[in-house]
């Protein structure tokens, strides 16, 4: 995890514009007293959008700067930022997608992922999971399951000056249990919360800089299964998921009863709030 500076990561809808896209990228950050640290790293290939990386200095606010750079969205997305997170989205198979951007050599202590069938939302590339928690940084979601009471929750959130850039419910989450935490509560508090204060049936995992926390509904319909070798995790809907990670045998936990939570901190230390 850095002691300062932020990671970017986001995705550009077209590359014959990459110069102009980044340069005004460029423009709003400098005028939020931020900067490139290093010469951006754009990643391409023969699809029309393309990827990029950007290691920045501090902006003076970041949920202002966030909201002057998403004036861009028509053009180019931020969908991560922080001292340790980096959201990597795209199309393809897993092992294509993982290839293409080195995920083999990133090193770190936890991480999402999603290889998502879209049904009910956009299926572009960056209304995938997983979700970053817009603006909060180093927060990240992903969700299986429907919010039936996505719309009243948005106004709400919206009221508070937050942006959404997907109709995708999962997005709201991130954003919700987020706000919670900002208005004081714990984690464990804001998972417990959710349960009772969002409508739906759903199981969700949510990761910030220490760690990954699970909450599931009320109704529990959506499944989550667990193996834990001394503090290795793997999490997965389905078991044959993990015993791909651990190919020995094993016991695996089956998290299937209603109104579920739990928290896995970073280094067996205690998860903070």
């Amino acid at each position: 995890m850095r002691d300062d500076g932020y990671v970017v990561r986001g995705m550009g809808f077209d590359k014959k514009t990459i110069d102009a896209d980044l340069s005004d990228f460029h423009n709003i950050l400098r005028d939020h007293d931020s900067d490139f640290l290093k010469d951006p790293k754009v990643i391409s290939d023969g699809n029309a959008h393309y990827c990029f990386r950007i290691e920045i200095k501090d902006p003076k606010d970041i949920a202002a700067w966030v909201e002057d750079a998403d004036t861009l969205t028509d053009r180019i997305e931020v969908q991560s930022c922080g001292r340790s997170l980096e959201i990597i989205k795209d199309i393809g198979g897993a092992a294509a997608v993982a290839d293409k951007h080195g995920v083999r050599d990133m090193v770190g202590t936890h991480g999402l992922g999603h290889a998502r069938l879209a049904t009910e939302s956009s299926v572009l590339p960056n209304a995938s999971h997983p979700f970053w928690a817009r603006p909060f940084t180093d927060v990240a979601i992903v969700h299986n399951g429907q919010i039936t009471d996505y719309f009243t929750w948005r106004e709400k959130l919206e009221r508070k000056g937050y942006r959404f850039l997907t109709g995708n419910d999962s997005e709201l989450i991130a954003v919700w249990v987020s706000d919670q935490m900002k208005s004081g509560l714990s984690m464990q508090q804001a998972l417990t919360n959710s349960i009772s204060s969002i409508d739906g049936v759903f199981t969700y995992m949510i990761a910030n800089a220490e760690g990954i926390g699970f909450a599931k509904d009320r109704f529990a319909m959506k499944p989550l299964v667990v193996m834990n070798r001394n503090g290795d995790l793997a999490m997965a809907t389905e078991e044959q998921a993990v015993r791909c990670v651990f190919e020995d045998e094993g016991d695996v936990i089956n998290f299937d009863g209603p109104s579920m939570t739990a928290l896995w901190g970073v280094g067996n230390r205690r998860f903070a709030a």
